[in-house]
């Protein structure tokens, strides 16, 4: 039986995409893995897209469902304009439960600047909680953008805010009260309020405008699985500090408590940008600039030298491609 969360990577790619035998000559990136997007070309422009769901959220899965798929169109480096969403609510749901997730849906949409143009609502047996699944749509000048696939030995890997952003914002906002025992109130309040901060739209155009070799936002698998998936469409190596991924205070304290990696829980908010050392310093003045804070993580490396990690103790430890989200060792779900 399959764990609970995204696909092991060679899972997917055994039984899903080796799977998928028609290519299209528009499609210029298809599915794969670590791939964000799937690029299709419509002469002088591309139309940049990705599918995302949300099912590991109860309070906060109208926000989350923007912002998620919104994150994969910027790691392209391209402003989303449009999005989809299908929204499947368990049977008990009343009025005010869709005008709540709607809210928080149009807010958020109104927020990155995306316009929420369909999708599908129903109340359904099918699911014991809330469920959305959502696709959005950027708009990019041809062959303008950017993926791991460019990425090359010698490159800088920064990263913006924190890792563990969401998953602490949810394990927070869903587990109130016993956290309230490990928490002070600020604390809980602070960790609440990483939801905030789950959008990477911003430094997605701000990156991309002045030139990267991929980005990819930091979801399920957390920073390492992140960082893994980019150098699996590569074929290059890498070598990360420990000591230089920021990470808060509380989000320790929550993994802590939970028994969970913070490295390896989902961290929506957080960005990892890979770029020439001469584009990464100008990709850190202009986020500083926009109040995005960035921090220089690791090299990219020659294939051979295999994906390290570095960690606080001095000890250097091979990086393991992501399996089930630490998430999901809380939620059980």
């Amino acid at each position: 039986m399959l764990p609970v969360g995204k696909l092991d990577s060679d899972v997917l790619k055994r039984i899903v995409i080796d799977k998928i035998k028609y290519k299209n000559e528009d499609v210029k990136i298809r599915a794969g893995v670590g791939e964000d997007c799937a690029v299709v070309g419509y002469g002088d422009y591309d139309c940049v897209i990705s599918t995302d769901p949300i099912t590991s959220s109860i309070n906060d899965v109208g926000r989350l469902s923007i912002h998620i798929s919104c994150n994969d169109i910027a790691s392209n480096g391209v402003q989303p304009i449009a999005i989809t969403l299908a929204v499947m609510l368990p049977k008990g749901t009343t009025e005010e439960d869709v005008e709540k997730i709607m809210t928080q849906a149009a807010k958020s949409a109104e927020d990155v600047g995306v316009e929420i143009v369909g999708g599908h609502t129903e109340i359904t047996e099918a699911v014991n909680q809330p469920v959305i699944v959502s696709t959005a749509f950027g708009k990019a000048v041809a062959n303008e953008s950017q993926s791991a696939a460019d990425m090359r030995a010698g490159d800088v890997i920064l990263m913006t805010k924190q890792a563990g952003l969401e998953g602490t914002g949810i394990i927070c906002s869903d587990y109130e009260e016993e956290l309230s025992k490990i928490l002070s109130a600020d604390e809980l309040a602070h960790g609440k309020a990483m939801l905030d901060d789950v959008s990477v739209v911003k430094e997605g155009v701000i990156a991309g405008k002045i030139g990267t070799h991929g980005m990819h936002d930091v979801t399920e698998g957390g920073i390492l699985g992140a960082v893994w998936e980019m150098c699996n469409i590569s074929g290059l190596g890498v070598i990360l500090d420990e000591d230089k991924i920021e990470v808060s205070e509380v989000t320790e304290k929550v993994c802590e408590h939970f028994s969970i990696d913070w490295k390896r829980l989902i961290s929506s908010g957080c960005m990892v940008i890979v770029a020439s050392a001469e584009k990464a310093n100008s990709i850190c003045d202009e986020l500083e600039k926009n109040g995005i804070k960035v921090s220089q993580i690791g090299m990219v490396t020659e294939a051979s030298e295999g994906l390290m990690l570095r960690k606080s103790s001095g000890n250097i430890e091979e990086i393991e491609p992501p399996k089930t989200d630490e998430l999901y060792r809380v939620t059980g779900c």
